[in-house]
């Protein structure tokens, strides 16, 4: 069977392995057949609905089988599904269903409470609740959704859009990074390869599905006819009891992830014979955790990757190699062209730096519904046109340089997004939450590092006439922003910010300033 589509990867498995299972949540159990029949069954009442291709469904839940069922179902009938994480706070729900014009929105009957109170809902047109609907306008309860049912034929084909990801870049609210079934499936086949899945890998689906990466451990498995085993909780002991009671043989998690567990399994070892490989993206882990891997989990075959939600999985390091190449974001992938590009002297070869860029089937089609951001990071290369063409390029905003054997080590960013717990948190968005607060007159936003997080959010902030009140302010974030984006640190500035010389405020000054007390 031609795979063409997100839906095709559940398809192809039913002639052969419609009992076999293919998601695993606690005690609960979902084959391929009683998945392919929901799906279906929610697709015919999508587009009794109204739904048609195109046309974008939202999803935000908790990690749940009912998660996967409506992917599979608005894939099915060439919608296009937002899954926007349960960790985003209200007005950025109501941001991303505004934004991209969301028809209908799945969600649970608490989020549904806390967002219609908030006025958060009124782009959309129907809700499904996981839980009871009273008291919600236009809603149905999913217990209520028909569970047989037939979709109409009509297929999406594979440069159509499956998926916004709905990501933070360096200024404004969450943009939504536009991924095609061809984007998809291309990563799917990719990381598939480099882990070597089989149907018999049974696989922790650790990583929030609202990520690409997350939802790529979904459709490996689906590719291969695996089973993925749903893991809800993140505690490090919670991961080890679900790894030996479900016999899992892989698992993917963020550097933070990885952080807690070695230092679980440093105080409690454990067997966790099942256990083939682990790996890890978006982001780097500290030394020492690295280091320890290999001690705290003896035998099991480490994959260090890199990707990012415009251009998803283009680098890894094999297990063969990590011990002499400790922190290397690796080599390109199959079916990857990866370049290092200086804007003043073009490519770069062996021991140079400059930006990363991406060139191939996983880049992706640009920001919904913003063309002069798009234009910024999707472009043609001056430096690759004798190579390619005008053919657009990603340029990744990494700081990479490459050695003499071309493995990639990452240096820095080159704009100011602050990568926290495996999330891209936009300055500019931090300081838009802080100033509507009333409680500050200036804010500056910037990351710093940290050891388990990769880096942390700090603002700096000045209320010249009346001063701040710390207490007020870190309980306004608290209650306004996902935890990822909580400020752990508010740096009071004494009087009026600096002022550089376009009017602005002086960021890099404020900083430095900020960073230069810290180290006193």
């Amino acid at each position: 069977m031609v795979l063409y589509t997100l839906y095709d990867l559940l398809e192809k498995n039913l002639p052969d392995r419609a009992d076999r299972v293919a998601l695993v949540l606690g005690d609960a159990e979902l084959t391929y057949g009683e998945l392919a029949c929901r799906a279906e069954a929610l697709a015919a009442w999508l587009h009794e609905r109204g739904i048609r291709r195109g046309d974008r469904v939202a999803v935000h839940l908790h990690k749940s089988i009912e998660e996967v069922v409506v992917t599979f179902a608005v894939a099915r009938i060439g919608a296009i599904v937002v899954n926007v994480s349960y960790q985003r706070s209200v007005p950025q729900l109501e941001h991303i269903l505004h934004d991209c014009q969301v028809k209908l929105l799945f969600t649970d009957r608490r989020r549904a409470m806390l967002a219609e109170k908030a006025g958060a809902l009124r782009a959309v047109r129907e809700l499904v609740v996981l839980g009871r609907p009273e008291g919600l306008a236009n809603a149905t309860g999913w217990d209520e959704l028909p569970r047989r049912g037939e979709a109409p034929a009509n297929r999406p084909v594979d440069a159509d859009l499956a998926s916004l990801h709905y990501t933070s870049g360096s200024t404004g609210m969450p943009k939504g990074v536009m991924t095609t079934h061809l984007n998809l499936l291309d990563g799917t086949h990719r990381v598939a390869d480099y882990l070597h899945n089989s149907a018999e890998d049974r696989i922790l689906g650790l990583v929030s599905l609202s990520a690409p990466w997350g939802l790529l451990q979904v459709t490996t498995m689906f590719l291969r006819g695996g089973a993925l085993v749903l893991q809800p909780v993140a505690i490090p002991s919670e991961i080890v009891a679900t790894i030996n009671a479900q016999q899992v043989t892989g698992m993917a998690a963020f550097p933070v992830s990885w952080i807690e567990i070695v230092a679980y399994l440093q105080q409690e070892p454990a067997r966790m014979p099942s256990l083939r490989y682990i790996t890890s993206s978006g982001g780097k882990i500290p030394l020492p955790t690295l280091e320890a891997l290999p001690r705290v989990l003896a035998g099991v075959d480490i994959y260090l990757t890199y990707g990012l939600t415009e251009a998803f999985r283009s680098t890894v390091l094999p297990p063969e190699r990590f011990h002499d190449k400790m922190g290397s974001l690796g080599r390109p992938c199959r079916n990857v062209d990866v370049f290092i590009v200086d804007p003043a002297t073009g490519l770069c070869g062996p021991g140079e730096q400059g930006e990363l860029v991406h060139r191939g089937t996983l880049v992706t089609k640009g920001y919904w519904g913003d063309p002069d951001t798009t234009a910024k990071s999707f472009r043609t290369c001056a430096a690759l046109r004798p190579l390619i063409g005008d053919e657009i390029v990603h340029y990744s905003g990494d700081i990479v340089r490459i050695d003499d054997e071309g493995f990639l080590w990452f240096v820095e960013r080159a704009d100011s997004v602050i990568k926290c717990s495996g999330y891209r948190v936009s300055p500019t968005e931090v300081e838009d939450i802080v100033q509507r607060s009333g409680l500050a007159n200036h804010v500056v936003a910037f990351g710093v590092e940290d050891d388990m997080l990769g880096q942390v959010v700090h603002i700096a902030v000045s209320a010249e006439r009346h001063g701040v009140n710390l207490a007020e302010l870190t309980q306004y974030c608290r209650q306004n922003m996902p935890t990822f984006m909580v400020p752990q640190k508010i740096h009071v500035w004494e009087g009026a910010m600096p002022i550089a010389g376009t009017g602005k405020v002086d960021r890099r000054a404020v900083i430095e300033t900020c960073l230069r007390n810290d180290r006193k």
